[in-house]
């Protein structure tokens, strides 16, 4: 368990979501045991006497974003609501604790908000997170408020003239320091290659990794596939990109075995888009930059109020299409396929990117890079104009 616990705090520093040196995993294994930052290891201790849960996380983020998220909330509210479909579909809100309103002996008072969430946030201290059954889902859980606290952030302040000092210079290291350069010089497996299962299932395995290593998923959220003949390769569900072996189904194309039914949420978007388009791979990740402005609409007075879900339009965020739909077996599936197959790209309301390649991942992997960047660069335009 301590092996678990160490392995997520690891990739909690390595995708820089947590800052170095601050964090604590802990787990119940017949005796409460963990690993971290000496203070957070004993309020997680603490936490877990209190809480009928397996695992607990505290991580203090690398970037300052929800300790400004709260100060800058209204008095009367205790929770953010962001609109991302992490928030909407795992986390519906994310409750938080003002430095002032922590009480002196905190472990009760942020037991009883945890009793009912998989994990909130405390002004000065940093995100804390459960595990109902597992440490990785202590770990899942952080890397969704992060992101959900990044989006949210970015895009609340896009319509605020003025930012405090202490604002600006950490929006400048952010841009100066925290984000990296969007580029991959993994080599790709040449399609004449891809016609093996297990040169197939190598390939999946490591453009799975390079889409967690570059940064385009949170946490593990994501799906790959490749087709070949009459069957789609596809990563199973609920599993992390950068750790695919055995977890990819070979899902036959008419549905003639049960192979679909651990296969991802979104198969159903995959197969209708090889359908439609002919091509040969599709990849889904959430690249940060793309979910903020896949929400960015301009259209005024706009009667639909359940945007992610309802709207029927096809925005366009450069060369780009942004469609709705709800994940899964909803209308996602039925609104991707018709608009990918000449951009090569499609953005999701609040959701990601899915792109597609003609032949192998380098096409796909590239249309997702292209079109983070393009709507990083577009954000901090609109931002300085702002500004």
């Amino acid at each position: 368990m301590i092996r678990q616990a160490q392995k997520f705090l690891d990739k909690l520093e390595l995708d820089r979501t947590g800052r170095p040196g601050r964090s604590a995993l802990l787990a119940n294994d017949d005796r409460i045991v963990g690993t971290g930052a000496d203070d957070l290891c004993q309020l997680g201790h603490e936490l877990l006497e209190r809480l009928n849960v397996v695992a607990v996380a505290l991580v203090e983020p690398a970037l300052p974003f929800a300790d400004f998220l709260i100060r800058n909330a209204g008095r009367a509210e205790s929770c953010l609501v962001p609109r991302d479909t992490e928030t909407r579909t795992f986390l519906h809100d994310i409750p938080f604790v003002r430095h002032q309103e922590l009480a002196t002996q905190p472990a009760d008072q942020l037991a009883r908000l945890l009793g009912n969430r998989k994990g909130i946030l405390v002004e000065g201290l940093g995100i804390i997170a459960t595990g109902a059954v597992t440490p990785e889902q202590a770990y899942i859980n952080v890397s969704s408020i992060f992101h959900s606290v990044f989006v949210k952030y970015l895009l609340d302040i896009l319509g605020e003239k003025s930012l405090s000092a202490e604002e600006q210079l950490a929006l400048a290291d952010f841009q100066k320091n925290w984000l990296k350069p969007l580029a991959s010089d993994i080599a790709f497996a040449p399609a004449g290659t891809l016609d093996e299962r297990a040169h197939i299932l190598d390939e999946i395995c490591r453009i799975g990794r390079e889409t967690v290593r570059l940064g385009l998923v949170d946490s593990f959220f994501g799906n790959i596939s490749l087709r070949h003949q009459e069957t789609i390769y596809i990563s199973q569900t609920a599993a992390s990109l950068d750790e695919l072996e055995g977890c990819i189904d070979p899902v036959p194309i008419d549905n003639s075995s049960t192979c679909g039914i651990t296969a991802s949420s979104e198969l159903l978007a995959h197969q209708k888009v090889y359908a439609q388009t002919g091509a040969r791979t599709l990849l889904h990740g959430h690249p940060k930059f793309a979910v903020i402005m896949s929400m960015i609409c301009e259209t005024a007075e706009c009667p639909i109020t359940d945007c992610w879900k309802d709207c029927p339009h096809v925005r366009q965020v450069g060369t780009i299409p942004i469609v709705a739909g709800e994940v899964g077996a909803g209308g996602l599936a039925e609104r991707i396929a018709p608009v990918i197959g000449e951009p090569g790209a499609v953005m999701v309301f609040g959701h990601g990117v899915f792109a597609i390649g003609r032949d192998g991942f380098r096409d796909a992997l590239a249309a997702m890079i292209a079109t983070e960047e393009w709507c990083r660069n577009e954000y901090f335009r609109r931002l300085e104009a702002n500004g």
